[in-house]
């Protein structure tokens, strides 16, 4: 795709923008194809890697992924009574046993739901109470945090593996959700995206087209997977994109920068999907990875949160060769919604362009009217990848999703006459700590139970690695002296560690809108902070 012959292919009568990549092909509707069925049922790549522990080398190639698949599937039918629409919770760090766990428990006609592992068990007994699984499945560090939360207990991993009956078939039972992954949203608690199939087909078949063979010989990229798959930027990248495109995917237990540029070496790398904080680390540390061989590595693809210019034009003065370049996604669109393929150059500012047959308008957030290129405005989303919607949450569903099918983001964008999308600021009021999302209400709620806060709010504050921290603006009770370690010290055992509160300020008062709602932007204003000089750190 040429960059020049692109135009924002924006309709001023409708006020929509469209994709510039080619419609895709239409999929059978009858029946619609289940997503491991999509992925697992061509013998294309049957002997190619499609999954590697970067530390142990053990691999599952594409024609081991399908059996096993089909073998945990017909084990979860017959060996424990799992049935359509059955909820299975699968908590677990980065695994090349995640993917076939995940597409088993669909091909089942079960519906995956994921947690990230480090919640706490208060957390997590949040997200069960709300979801309501069957069954859990997860590691042994992490049984002793997940046991007593539903009748039955914490199916162990490694031990369900050694049960299982083996089938050389991949069935699938037909169901329309597929996965329950949690998200802030726009605002507020954790809520549980239902995302279908359909959802789920659609963002592989987008990926494949694009991710497909990136050479003359037809080679299949080679992924480095350290961003969690518990996450839907993880899942849809690694488990539905790279599968649909035949690559092959390196992944990584947990992050460190060691392990990523020994990995890159010893695998032959060549795209990286990253968050921030790992390209600000690869900046940072230069020295060090210029001992290892890094010259298969052709693109790091960032997104999760924003990534300063300074650190964009630096990682590309360090590392030459590679591109980077940045996509943005939800949980509620099941994937990303932008990507820079076809944009020219090494460097990319923008978030790209929207894939195939998603539509976009820029709304006025006054007018509400739809507004042309390089105007500001909310960006709104169609399409067949967004989310059915929330868990037993009707009232945010119809916040998120208008009457004419538009998902409302919550980010402050902008398209371009070249059809490329730019993010200028969140309207939403999450906060991104190293690309994970913070409620703040959530803290809010925690910190007021404290016996000397009589008001708080939260708010984000800049941090150079981690993007944004949780900062949290707190009014004393009269006649109560508290210190702020005080207040960094009540949180610490009550969420997980991104959520911590990592500076405190103590204020006269929370600025609040006649109707209560606590106006951060004011809170986020130079002279409202500076009028308070104490602050405490704790990074």
């Amino acid at each position: 795709m040429e960059a020049e012959s692109i135009q924002s292919n924006f309709s001023s009568s409708t006020g929509i923008y469209t994709s510039p990549f080619p419609s895709l092909p239409l999929l059978p509707t009858s029946p619609p194809p289940s997503l491991p069925s999509f992925l697992l049922h061509s013998p294309l790549h049957s002997s190619h890697p499609a999954f590697i522990d970067s530390t142990t080398s053990q691999t599952l190639t594409y024609s081991s992924l399908t059996s096993l698949t089909a073998s945990i599937s017909h084990t979860l039918t017959h060996s424990y009574s799992i049935r359509p629409n059955d909820i299975i919770l699968l908590i677990s760090p980065n695994s090349i046993l995640f993917p076939p766990l995940s597409l088993a428990i669909m091909s089942c006609g079960a519906i995956l739901s994921t947690a990230n592992h480090l919640l706490t068990r208060r957390e997590l007994i949040s997200q069960v109470q709300d979801s309501h699984p069957s069954l859990i499945l997860t590691t042994q560090s992490l049984y002793p945090k997940l046991l007593g939360l539903i009748p039955r207990p914490p199916v162990l991993i490694d031990q369900f593996l050694q049960t299982l009956t083996p089938s050389h078939t991949l069935t699938t039972i037909p169901n329309h959700a597929a996965a329950l992954m949690y998200s802030s949203g726009t605002t507020g608690r954790s809520k549980g995206v239902i995302c279908t199939h359909g959802n789920l087909v659609h963002v592989a078949s987008v990926l494949r087209r694009i991710w497909g063979p990136r050479n003359e010989s037809g080679k299949k990229d080679v992924y480095l997977c350290v961003i969690p798959l518990f996450h839907m930027f993880g899942f849809s990248v690694f488990v539905c994109g790279a599968v649909a495109a035949g690559a092959t995917v390196v992944v990584m237990e947990r992050y460190s920068l060691e392990g990523v540029l020994e990995a890159v070496e010893k695998w032959g790398v060549t795209r990286m999907p990253a968050v921030p904080p790992m390209v600000v680390q690869m900046v940072k540390k230069r020295e060090m990875a210029k001992k290892y061989d890094l010259q298969s590595l052709k693109e790091v693809i960032c997104s999760g949160a924003p990534l300063a210019k300074e650190f964009k034009e630096r990682f590309v003065a360090c590392y030459p060769g590679v591109v980077l370049s940045q996509c943005y996604g939800l949980t509620e669109a099941s994937g990303p919604l932008t990507l820079c393929d076809g944009v020219e150059g090494n460097l990319h500012h923008s978030i790209g362009r929207l894939i195939p047959s998603i539509e976009a308008k820029i709304i006025d957030d006054c007018t509400g009217e739809s507004l042309p290129p390089n105007k500001h405005g909310e960006l709104c989303v169609r399409g067949p990848s967004i989310m059915q919607g929330y868990l037993n949450n009707p009232e945010a569903t119809s916040l998120a999703i208008d009457e004419q099918g538009w998902l409302h983001t919550g980010d402050l964008c902008y398209i371009d006459n070249k059809g490329l999308v730019y993010v200028v600021d969140r309207i939403k009021e999450l906060i991104k700590y190293k690309a994970y999302q913070v409620a703040p209400v959530e803290l809010e709620e925690i910190l007021s139970t404290h016996p000397g806060v009589e008001d708080v709010a939260v708010i984000s504050f800049p941090d150079e690695e981690a993007g944004e921290i949780p900062m949290a603006c707190v009014v004393r009770k009269a006649g109560f002296e508290m210190q702020k370690d005080e207040l960094v010290a009540f949180m610490d055992d009550k969420v997980a560690p991104y959520k911590r509160i990592r500076k405190v300020m103590f204020v006269e008062f929370i600025p609040r809108s006649p109707s209560g709602k606590i106006i951060r932007r004011y809170l986020k204003d130079s002279d409202f902070v500076h009028q308070r000089p104490e602050i405490s750190a704790r990074l």
